[in-house]
């Protein structure tokens, strides 16, 4: 199923590149940053086309936020164990079937994962959830990197 991913055709013509985005839900939506669920995908979007969009949470995530990720079109990962495993594995599972390698995080237990995705040929993006909660580390192990900003309060 994934091998088909990398076919996509965009209506131009060209081959759009598939984007497998990881987001590790418990590091990134968090009060603190106010990140939507929508400009995570919106800032993997920007490089290709969604592939892969999951959200990885643990068992404390709530019901709503579940299902306002699905109604997203996440792909909601739940483990009881920890996040940041089943995410690296995930991705790095994934590699062989996409052209870009997303993370969402602040966690730089991702670093490996995107060199090693990088030295397997894929562009890799490193999504911080606010300059705060930005690991430099990630910043500097992706080819991209974006910073999410929470709008300004009145």
């Amino acid at each position: 199923m994934l091998g088909k991913l990398r076919e996509a055709v965009s209506s131009t013509g060209r081959r759009e590149p598939a984007v497998g985005l990881f987001v590790d839900g418990p590091n990134v939506l968090r009060s603190e940053f106010d990140v939507d669920l929508d400009d995570i995908r919106a800032a993997a979007g920007a490089v290709g086309r969604p592939a892969v969009v999951r959200l990885y949470l643990d068992e404390h995530a709530t019901p709503g936020l579940i299902q306002a990720a699905e109604a997203r079109g996440f792909e909601v990962r739940i483990t009881s164990g920890d996040v940041d495993v089943k995410l690296a594995v995930d991705a790095t599972a994934a590699i062989d079937d996409l052209d870009t390698l997303a993370i969402a995080s602040r966690d730089t237990d991702f670093k490996p994962v995107l060199e090693h995705a990088a030295r397997r040929g894929l562009e890799t993006l490193a999504i911080a959830p606010g300059s705060h909660g930005r690991s430099d580390a990630l910043r500097n192990a992706a080819h991209e990197a974006v910073t999410l900003e929470s709008e300004p309060t009145d």
